[in-house]
């Protein structure tokens, strides 16, 4: 009977059959936010060597859109980085400085991983 209350869920959340009143974008915006999270990728992946696979996701939740850039290393835990920028950062556009800081995060954050995974037991091949 839990799913016939109306209050039932959790907060914040809307119900069965209602609007979710989250903030709607426009076909530019949208445009906007694939082009920044591509430029992402691009970046990460250009800091980093074959064999790290990096991917992005686009959402809407009820609080406005979501991006999700992750780095799947070869050895090691997967990394993400999400953001939810805001309609007035997208009408002005992620800024290059922006897009770099989270690129080279996550790439550091990739070859963190591959370290701690790999541990102090290889030798290394040169010096």
């Amino acid at each position: 009977m839990n799913g016939n209350n109306p209050y039932a869920g959790a907060p914040g959340v809307p119900g069965a059959g209602q609007t979710s009143g989250g903030v709607e974008l426009t076909p530019e915006q949208m445009d906007s936010l694939r082009r920044a999270v591509a430029g992402i990728v691009s970046r990460t992946e250009s800091y980093l060597p074959e064999g790290f696979a990096v991917g992005s996701e686009l959402s809407t939740t009820t609080g406005g859109p979501m991006a999700t850039v992750a780095v799947h290393p070869p050895i090691g835990h997967p990394v993400s980085a999400g953001f939810s920028p805001d309609t007035d950062e997208l009408d002005a556009g992620l800024t290059d400085d922006d897009r770099d800081e989270v690129a080279r995060g996550l790439a550091a954050s990739a070859a963190f991983q591959v370290m701690s995974a790999v541990g102090d037991d290889i030798t290394p091949a040169a010096r």
